[in-house]
């Protein structure tokens, strides 16, 4: 698998990231452009990748496209679709989003309105529209699962492959997301090797990090976390990933602030890939 995560620290330029990049010993990355970028800028980001055999794995998009602001709402879809063009264009494989949720808790929140008939059918109809309205021929648009948003769990995504039924709409995966329960985390390796097992053809970009679940309080209170910061067996879980996706697969840590911290992160996972026998 092709390890990575996204380059942190300060950059203003591809020069700038370069420096950074080649010190991070990362395999994959995330965009560091959008379709809003001056063309020659992504260019030359997408040189840089390619001197140094990194994959750029993830355009992303992380707007809500059901936003309560019609206003919003309209430049988050047009968004969408751009980021997913300017994915296809460059030949980037995932251009992800989550759902959405048309509830005022955030563009991530919980909401009840998360899991009406009405907001699934919604979901349907704007994957459809942002894949008719660009066509894409090598990117899939993908939505990460969430703890309390569709898709919440493997055959939840499955099912909504389904549904939405356009070729190019694959799968990210996002297990730790999915771990939303006790049970999940507690049967963690069962849970993950579910999920890999079922969206395996479909995955086109994995996210990795730990989760931590406080056994002290009552009810349920999970917490995700850096690997090796967590529970989960990263020995277990890096065999599976190993097993079911192809040995280029991009695999990216995620939601570390600092250089230091996506270090340590990538250290913890590479240990672990070294005492399991998995190559990255």
């Amino acid at each position: 698998m092709r390890l990575g995560g996204t380059v942190a620290g300060r950059f203003t330029n591809p020069q700038e990231w370069e420096e950074i990049l080649v010190r991070t010993g990362f395999r994959a990355v995330t965009a560091p452009f959008s379709a809003y970028t001056p063309r020659k800028m992504v260019d030359d980001y997408c040189a840089v990748a390619e001197k140094h055999d990194v994959l750029i794995a993830e355009v992303g998009v992380w707007k809500n496209i059901f936003d309560p602001d019609p206003k919003a709402a309209a430049e988050a879809m047009a968004y969408a679709k751009a980021q997913l063009a300017l994915a296809d264009e460059l030949g980037i494989e995932c251009c992800v989003n989550i759902a959405g949720t048309a509830g005022s808790a955030g563009w991530d929140g919980a909401d009840p309105s998360n899991y009406m008939r009405e907001t699934y059918d919604r979901i349907v109809a704007s994957v459809r529209e942002i894949l008719d309205a660009v066509q894409p021929k090598r990117a899939w648009y993908c939505l990460e699962p969430m703890p309390w948003m569709v898709p919440d769990g493997p055959d939840e995504y499955l099912q909504l492959i389904r549904d939405v039924d356009r070729p190019r709409f694959g799968a990210h995966m996002d297990f730790v997301n999915m771990i939303n329960s006790p049970r999940r985390y507690l049967c963690a390796n069962e849970f993950i090797g579910e999920c890999f097992a079922k969206l395996g053809p479909y995955i086109r970009s994995t996210h990795l990090k730990d989760s931590h679940m406080d056994r002290m309080k009552l009810t349920t209170v999970l917490t995700e976390c850096s690997p090796g910061e967590g529970e989960l067996d990263f020995r277990a879980i890096l065999k599976i990933i190993d097993r079911y996706l192809p040995a280029d697969a991009p695999v990216l840590l995620e939601h570390m602030n600092t250089f230091d911290e996506y270090r340590a992160a990538y250290d913890a996972v590479a240990a672990a890939a070294a005492s399991a026998g998995v190559g990255i």
